[in-house]
């Protein structure tokens, strides 16, 4: 279906009516009607409006762009940049991978859908590398973001646990380039609001530090009181250490519905940024009238750990009611994780009130890796020396039972579990996603989100 509400300078047929204010750092906005998508060739228009015009020629550009775990359409997007920037000098693609694996050379030809004839060929002129954060020489530092002025943007989250200053480092690429293009979709997430923008500078190509006090930070805020909302703390320090990097950004911000494109912007990165966050809202937010009781949550394959599995309970928490109970249904799934699974079995999943009450037994931990171990177990209170959480965490996958009561979740058998045994039944307070972890459900009378409900104690 064509999209409707297009507007970009010449528009879809060259109509000078089409033509949108630049005012605001917006200067591209291409966007589908309602359960419409965007065509190839209005993908394409838009695009050609945001970064061509030459303005990019004879410069060193830098794509960043996301991994695996992310729905988009990379090899219409791929092939579509390549064409426009032709004019480079130099021009890379980078996985933002944050700390996540790396991919070897066929996973990231399949990543933005050429083969090894097509790199060594037509696209032999194109760099294609993941962020090596995992390589000595990778990281450069840009300065600090000092201890006072991540007091001042926490807020009340703040906590001493936070620490001092923050050496904010970056992959090297980032100042050595001429431009960055940031090309990724917006989504609700857990620890930022809505991901997307300079989140693909930290902690996508960023240094460790970056990584744990940002993701710590998102813990001591709690999903319920984080996850769908445009202004947080943790946003504000990663616009905060934007602030630091040098190299002028474009960025082109995508919302994508049923694996389609619906809608592109395109300009300066907080401008655009949040008008691809407005429009997640409208767009990935299902509302239900009551809380769950339980929930089976289907993680797609593109999960491969439970490290990104997990974003079936962030995307789902505050859908559930009090002693509900949600079920990550991951078949496929037979890992914790390739890089943080040692912290995660030493510490397992437990909820942020279980670490601040004994943190000398914990302080030596990521705080990166607590963070996601709070984000997977969700809210709860400690009471009388008592970890108390709100929900139960059940894993259906190919861990153990034992692997699961070690690391504190629920055990169901996959092979027991029939999905369609779970479909229409939200009036039982029986809720079936086939496809969790990017679409936000919300139910009518949310839970207590305040960062004072986890931390009382009785």
């Amino acid at each position: 279906m064509r999209g409707d509400g297009l507007s970009y300078p010449g528009g879809a047929n060259g109509d000078p009516s089409d033509r949108p204010s630049t005012s605001g750092g917006v200067t591209v906005r291409a966007v589908a009607a309602s359960s419409a998508t965007l065509t190839a060739a209005e993908v394409r228009g838009a695009l050609e409006a945001g970064l061509g015009g030459g303005a990019l020629d004879d410069q060193r550009v830098l794509v960043l762009i996301p991994d695996h775990t992310r729905t988009v359409p990379l090899p219409q997007l791929f092939a579509d940049v390549v064409e426009i920037l032709s004019g480079a000098r130099e021009l890379t693609f980078m996985v933002a991978l944050g700390s996540h694996p790396p991919l070897d050379d066929e996973r990231l030809q399949r990543l933005v859908g050429i083969t090894s004839a097509q790199r060594r060929g037509r696209y032999r002129h194109v760099g294609l590398v993941n962020h090596g954060w995992f390589e000595d020489g990778t990281l450069v530092s840009l300065g600090t973001l000092p201890r006072e002025r991540i007091q001042a943007i926490a807020g009340e989250r703040w906590h001493p646990t936070l620490g001092g200053d923050v050496d904010v480092r970056i992959n090297r690429a980032v100042p050595d380039a001429d431009h960055v293009v940031i090309l990724g979709p917006t989504f609700p997430h857990e620890v930022v609001g809505f991901s997307g923008g300079y989140k693909y500078y930290f902690p996508g190509v960023s240094g460790a530090d970056m990584i744990n006090v940002t993701h710590w930070l998102g813990a001591l805020s709690g999903v319920l009181g984080t996850i769908g909302i445009a202004d947080t703390p943790v946003r504000a320090m990663i616009h905060a250490a934007a602030e630091l990097v040098p190299t002028e950004t474009t960025l082109v911000a995508l919302t994508v519905e049923s694996d389609a494109l619906s809608a592109i912007t395109i300009g300066e990165p907080i401008a655009a940024w949040r008008d691809a966050a407005a429009l997640s809202n409208e767009r990935h937010v299902t509302h239900l009238p009551r809380p769950m009781q339980r929930v089976l949550a289907c993680a797609p394959a593109m999960y491969d750990e439970l490290w990104t599995a997990g974003k079936a309970m962030y995307k789902l928490e505050p859908a559930l009611a009090e002693g509900g109970e949600l079920i990550i249904h991951a078949p496929h799934l037979n890992t914790v994780s390739r890089v943080h699974g040692e912290w995660i079995e030493r510490i397992g999943y437990h909820t942020l009130p279980y670490f601040l009450e004994q943190w000398e037994r914990f302080r030596d931990v990521p705080l990166g890796v607590l963070a996601h171990s709070t984000h997977v177990r969700g809210a709860g209170r400690w009471v009388t020396g008592r970890e108390v959480p709100r929900v139960r965490v059940t894993l259906s996958s190919q861990l153990s039972a034992d692997t699961c009561a070690r690391l504190g979740l629920g055990y169901l058998d996959p092979a027991g579990i029939d999905p369609e045994a779970w479909a229409d039944r939200e009036d039982e307070g029986v809720l079936l996603v086939r496809k969790a972890g990017e679409r936000l459900y919300r139910a009518a009378q949310p839970p207590d989100a305040t960062p004072a409900a986890q931390r009382r104690s009785a």
